[in-house]
């Protein structure tokens, strides 16, 4: 199997086990406050981290990694998470996911402004076509209806552009699992600290429901993913291999419809099909060249 080809097939497997974040994330939040939610998921994530890497004995970062790791552990250890938390008090997970869509142009943005990528002409004007269907959904739902919830996924999607392009770029280095691991392990003392403060007096009224929220956003969504994500955009390349995140809504929506009950409007299937045709043409002019 060709580099590229694997590419696209770890790159597909880490939006499958994305898909499930923001229904994992808003059943968590039913039961925890979204703070803990978020600081407890990177603790947990952060000491199955720490484990692997003393397990297979890799090798310490080198001085020059340290930052692009810090910038990974605040954008999609903390900043993502956090954000998305936040956003699914206001809003569904089901209409927070079409939000989705615009991760990819998010993600090229920061792969030419940090990846050294230079995706062709054409291959903007499918990316920039999919994130305005995109926003003129959210216009479309009236936006008033909550506006705050709105702009924290804005907010949440461009940090994780520049983590996931930052860890991309990584990973060609340190290999995927490894970034993921070390950015956890690096925000693990303040995490783990703060997830101790703010955890609840009582565990008593935690459902079962939300604990299993936890676990997947812990485990999969934190790391799990990110193994597969980020191997996925290194060897295919990031603004290429981001496109694939244009088929998360469709999982998402269906899991937010089967394990949530919500409502899956016709809207918004159109506009996630809409989207998805945009990053079919996107792939074809996403031609990266290295600088």
């Amino acid at each position: 199997m060709d580099m590229m080809a694997s590419g696209w097939i770890n790159g597909f497997l880490g939006v499958l086990i994305f898909a499930g974040s923001l229904p994992a994330t808003r059943v968590a939040v039913a039961d925890f406050d979204p703070v803990f939610m978020t600081l407890a998921r990177a603790a947990i994530a952060g000491l199955v981290g720490l484990a692997l890497l003393g397990i297979f004995r890799e090798k310490r970062p080198v001085r020059r990694d340290l930052l692009p790791l810090l910038v990974v552990s605040l954008s999609v250890v903390i900043g993502f998470p956090l954000l998305t938390a936040l956003a699914l008090q206001q809003v569904t997970s089901a209409h927070s996911i079409v939000f989705i869509g615009l991760l990819p142009l998010s993600t090229a943005l920061f792969a030419v402004l940090r990846g050294g990528e230079r995706p062709r002409p054409a291959f903007w004007l499918f990316s920039g076509l999919g994130s305005a269907l995109v926003a003129g959904f959210a216009l479309a739902q009236g936006f008033a209806a909550s506006p705050t919830g709105d702009l924290l996924m804005l907010a949440a999607i461009v940090i994780c552009g520049l983590g996931y392009a930052e860890g991309a770029a990584l990973s060609r280095r340190l290999g995927g699992w490894q970034v993921i691991s070390w950015a956890l392990l690096l925000s693990l003392p303040i995490t783990a600290a703060l997830s101790w403060i703010t955890a609840p007096d009582s565990l008593s009224g935690v459902g079962l429901p939300a604990w299993l929220g936890l676990a997947y956003v812990s485990l999969f969504s934190m790391l799990i993913g990110f193994v597969f994500w980020y191997r996925g955009l290194a060897q295919g390349g990031i603004a290429a291999v981001g496109q694939l995140q244009l088929l998360q809504p469709f999982f998402g929506l269906a899991l937010a419809a089967l394990l949530l009950g919500e409502t899956v409007t016709w809207p918004m299937l159109a506009v996630s099909a809409a989207v998805a045709a945009c990053v079919a043409g996107a792939r074809r002019f996403a031609r990266s060249r290295p600088s």
